[in-house]
């Protein structure tokens, strides 16, 4: 089964003793195994990698059937793996989300909006969640509501920024119930008129509950368009050349209900990522009760090496939980908060079982410690990790340290690093996180992005990150003292991860008996500018030695997906992470330029000069016609 692009030297072998399924050559393979770092090709078999070498060494591995796939001397890596990512909650949403993520001018933004309002059916909204800021624009500034009431008149469209703000039209704050006498639940804010109506804007102040629970009085998809959208979301990540993920949980993502289509993917052996995943408590008070059912019923570690249990969290308890919007100042801890992480822990402890938890702030990280050592024994030979710990101090990394934990960080500072650097300086700033610090002292500390409602889920702007320290929108916050060099970002996004889940073994290394995850770099990563590392994408991403997408020049290898469903989705139009790479610069001007034109239509329109969405009677100038 040579393909069709140039295989040279090698030549398939009918009397092969050890055949393998699939045959990568004529790569530049960084492999992360310090035995051998380089190679050329790999060959692999029932999902692991059989040999590592150069091409020559492969011709024992060549049979008839053998798929035999030329790198064309791209640079090729272990799979990426994100130690942080809602990717269950995701894949649920994933179609029904219009995505402004790496979108470059607002002007292009709301005439994505308006377009998709345009086809959106009755009853349905458009709805922005996550993976952008007003940073990443030309215009620096986020949409307003009057701009949101103009794109979108009839339909209801929800924007949400981070977790500090929503921005709403009139159609979805009727569509969701907002009135003059709605009440916010604690933390949040409905922002309202000088007569007490609402604006259509929500502020997390600090707490995101009032985001989340209007976002979930949307319209949801079918179950089996649930299943669809969760394999474009895969797809959609495999693009970037993720072939593992660890699931955080989150808010509204109840089990096992919520869990219902990566189960039923991987009962069809339809995963094309490895998830990892935890199970987070929803309900305040309840949390115990969760916890108890939990451990009656399963085990971490349940499942296979594509969708496994992997503990507890990111929450444990509601209370102790801190917030990261950097604009409103931290949270005070709740009296009861020690009491209740303290009986969770315990329980899951005396039960075996590892957890995670979000902890943003040195404060959070410090009374959750004093927490963990009045547990008797503790950790108990349980795996566990703070997740985000931007501004952890060394005092407490020390400490984690002894009590033998690990850490998960994510590039939110680079969406939120300016309102940070606004409330508490830059020299905070500068060492939030400290990276470096963490990893001095020898902490497993894993990579990943915290998307989708927070950072984009591109792996690709978290590593430009880990490396620069700069935000979306180029500033320049952390020292260098506190970031990495590139290697040691990719085995933080690859076998760091691993040993989060305790695959260490098998997983983020390319080498003999390791899963044959792996991606062929758009670009090298370790030349190309720093400023063109999160342009990087997959054009061939291989999972368990399947290709579960190809582009570029190995376009036509991977499977085809399935129709998208429904079919006005906004992924169906704009597909999902806006892409830059010079190939589409021509794509992105038309789209300019598109917008560019229906914002001067209507400034003509207004002005009584070119025939609006207004009356008949206008003057009407047929050299304007747009």
């Amino acid at each position: 089964m040579i393909n069709a692009m140039p295989v040279e030297g090698i030549v398939p072998d009918s009397a092969a003793e050890t055949p393998a399924d699939l045959v990568i050559r004529n790569g530049r393979v960084h492999t992360q195994d310090p035995a051998r770092p380089a190679a050329a090709a790999l060959a692999v078999q029932e999902g692991r990698i059989v040999a590592v070498g150069d091409d020559q060494d492969m011709a024992p591995f060549v049979g008839t059937r053998t798929r035999v796939v030329d790198a064309l001397n791209r640079r090729i890596i272990p799979g990426l793996n994100d130690s942080h990512l809602h990717v269950i909650r995701g894949g649920l949403n994933y179609l029904l989300e219009l995505r402004w993520d790496g979108v470059p001018s607002l002007r292009m933004a709301l005439w994505m909006l308006r377009e998709q309002a345009g086809r959106t059916p009755q009853g349905q909204w458009v709805r922005v969640v996550g993976g952008w800021t007003g940073e990443q624009f030309a215009e620096r500034r986020l949409p307003t509501v009057s701009e949101l009431n103009a794109a979108a008149p009839d339909t209801p469209v929800f924007v949400l920024h981070l977790y500090q703000s929503a921005i709403l039209n009139r159609a979805a704050v009727r569509a969701i119930g907002f009135t003059k006498d709605s009440v916010a639940p604690p933390g949040g804010q409905i922002v309202r008129n000088h007569a007490g109506e609402p604006t259509g804007l929500l502020l997390a102040a600090p707490a995101a509950t009032i985001l989340y629970s209007a976002l979930a009085k949307g319209p949801k998809l079918a179950e089996d368009d649930q299943l669809g959208s969760t394999r474009h979301f895969l797809y959609e990540l495999n693009r970037f050349g993720l072939t593992s993920a660890i699931d955080a949980g989150g808010g509204f993502q109840n089990f096992p209900e919520n869990y219902g289509a990566v189960m039923r993917l991987a009962e069809q052996g339809q995963l094309t990522m490895r998830i990892a995943y935890h199970l987070f408590p929803q309900t305040p008070g309840q949390e115990l009760d969760d916890l108890r059912r939990w451990i009656a019923t399963v085990r971490p570690g349940d499942g296979d090496e594509w969708l496994r249990l992997n503990g507890a969290g990111e929450n444990l308890a509601w209370s102790p939980a801190d917030f990261e919007n950097f604009t409103e100042p931290r949270p005070l801890r709740p009296a009861k908060a020690d009491q209740e992480l303290e009986a969770a822990v315990r329980l899951l402890v005396e039960n075996g079982w590892g957890f995670r938890l979000h902890a943003t702030y040195d404060e959070t990280i410090d009374a959750d410690l004093d927490v963990f050592q009045k547990v008797d024994g503790f950790p108990g030979g349980v795996p566990w990790f703070f997740d985000h710990a931007e501004t952890v101090s060394e005092a407490n990394l020390d400490r984690i340290a002894a009590l033998g934990g690990s850490l998960s960080v994510q590039n939110r500072m680079m969406f939120q690093g300016s309102a940070f650097a606004d409330r508490y300086g830059a020299a905070q700033a500068a060492r939030t996180p400290p990276i470096r610090q963490m990893l001095g002292r020898g902490l497993l500390t894993a990579a990943g992005t915290d998307a989708t409602r927070v950072s984009s889920y591109n792996p690709w702007l978290s590593l430009e990150w880990l490396v620069t320290g700069r935000t979306i929108g180029g500033t320049e916050l952390m020292d260098p003292q506190c970031r990495v060099d590139r290697e040691t970002a990719l085995r933080m996004y690859t076998a760091a991860g691993a040993g989060l889940t305790g695959e260490a073994g098998v997983k983020g290394v390319l080498k003999k008996g390791c899963y044959a995850d792996l991606a062929v770099l758009s670009d090298d990563f370790f030349s190309v500018p720093e400023d063109g590392i999160s342009h990087i994408e997959s054009l061939l991403t291989v999972v368990g030695g399947r290709i579960v997408y190809a582009a570029g020049e190995f376009e036509g290898l991977a499977p085809p997906q399935p129709a998208i469903q429904p079919s006005w989705s906004p992924v169906a139009f704009f597909g999902g992470y806006h892409r830059t790479a010079p190939g589409v610069r021509q794509a992105q001007a038309v789209m300019e330029a598109a917008a560019e034109s229906e914002e001067h239509r209507q400034w003509r329109a207004v002005r009584g000069f070119a025939r609006g969405r207004t009356t008949e009677d206008e003057i009407f100038d047929s050299c304007f016609v747009l």
